[in-house]
């Protein structure tokens, strides 16, 4: 997500061209099987899925299939991309592979595969931090660390109350850094960088803890997400940007809903941990609230530079948007306690992830379709 310098040696384009249908399956597979996983786990089932053997371990394996397989992928790519070293997309294809391990039954496998990728991926990022020291850098490093001690805890056996944490942990702090290197854009007090790595390494030390004490652990944990919610609010630029237009209005859109999502996930994952039945809010305020509103703001900028492709952005994006917090507010409020709503807003979440992967695609689709038709009016007759 934040901006990389790059090297580009050669044969750095030609091998992520020629890798680029081997990381879009692998990519889609993890997506797909984690959010039909998460729907079984509710007792839903996509179309001609009911009776597939890899479903029950695409439920089981739902978060490392989601967080690893597909997030994890979709970030090391992105990095590889920007250092421009072929070796860097072996972080990716470690990743994707140990997605599919943990579809094909192979538990053990998919977990070391994921150390792997966290290990490359970590390099990749030691690198980059060679390139340029500075503050969003070195958090990159950090967030590719706590994904490291995540995977190592996930291959070791222990439970989503030990992973999960730094699991999170890698996704937020890769976001913060691209936050925190938006901040240079405008005017910031000097201490706002020193609190967002006070309130980071509370994040590390929830993280840390709560593999030995769930309450603690949790209680500063969930806190840390609060206060780095209101530390977004506070000093990043989407307070600004919200005001512009087009795709500048649409991401700060994103980005502010988003936030307050983060907020929400942080009272319910203390309150979780204090033994409030929020754990659906906690993980997934924080899981598809804040991070997939991540995902929808910067995917038109990041995916076009990963996949090397051009999009034509428009006012269908906000729906996608829309139907994403209409259904987790559904599925986190009323469904909070019925279970009726709870499984309507938890296949609407899955239709919205649908929908904004449509919109990215017709976006393209339209792009090409203009682009062609320009270039034959501007072909002389």
């Amino acid at each position: 997500m934040a901006r990389v310098p790059s090297r580009e040696p050669a044969g750095a384009s030609v091998a992520a061209v020629a890798a680029r249908p081997v990381f879009l399956v692998l990519v889609a597979l993890s997506l797909l099987a984690g959010v039909a996983g998460g729907l079984m786990r509710l007792g839903l089932y996509l179309p001609a899925t009911a009776n597939s053997v890899w479903l029950g371990q695409a439920a089981a394996g739902h978060a490392a299939l989601m967080i690893g397989g597909f997030l994890g992928t979709v970030i090391g790519l992105e990095r590889a991309v920007a250092v421009k070293l072929p070796s860097a997309f072996a972080a990716p294809l470690a990743s994707g592979l140990g997605g599919l391990c943990l579809l094909l039954g192979q538990a053990g496998p998919g977990a070391w595969l994921g150390v792997a990728a966290a290990a490359i991926f970590t390099g990749v990022n030691i690198v980059v931090v060679r390139r340029q020291w500075a503050g969003h850098t070195l958090l990159l490093l950090a967030a590719a660390g706590a994904w490291l001690v995540g995977n190592l805890l996930f291959a070791w056996g222990l439970g989503a109350s030990a992973t999960l944490p730094w699991w999170f942990a890698f996704l937020v702090m890769t976001i913060a850094a691209e936050r925190l290197e938006m901040t240079r854009l405008m005017r910031r007090r000097p201490a706002a960088p020193v609190m967002l790595v006070a309130v980071l390494a509370l994040m590390a030390l929830g993280a840390a803890v709560s593999a030995v004490s769930v309450s603690l652990g949790g209680v500063l944990y969930g806190l840390s997400l609060l206060l780095l919610s209101l530390w977004l609010v506070s000093f990043d630029i989407a307070r600004r940007t919200v005001f512009a237009q087009g795709l500048s209005r649409y991401m700060a859109i994103c980005l502010l809903t988003g936030y307050v999502w983060l907020a929400v996930a942080g009272v319910a994952w203390a309150a979780t941990a204090l033994g409030a039945p929020l754990r659906d809010v906690a993980l997934h305020a924080l899981g598809l609230g804040f991070i997939f509103s991540m995902i929808m703001g910067h995917g038109p900028v990041i995916l076009p530079a990963i996949a090397r492709v051009k999009l034509q952005f428009g006012v269908f994006f906000y729906l996608p948007l829309l139907v994403l917090h209409l259904s987790l507010a559904l599925r986190l409020g009323w469904g909070a306690t019925d279970p009726g709503p709870r499984a309507a807003g938890a296949l609407s979440n899955g239709l919205a992830i649908a929908l904004f992967a449509a919109t990215v695609v017709g976006s393209i689709i339209v792009w090409r379709i203009r682009y062609r038709a320009e270039g034959a009016r501007k072909v002389p007759r």
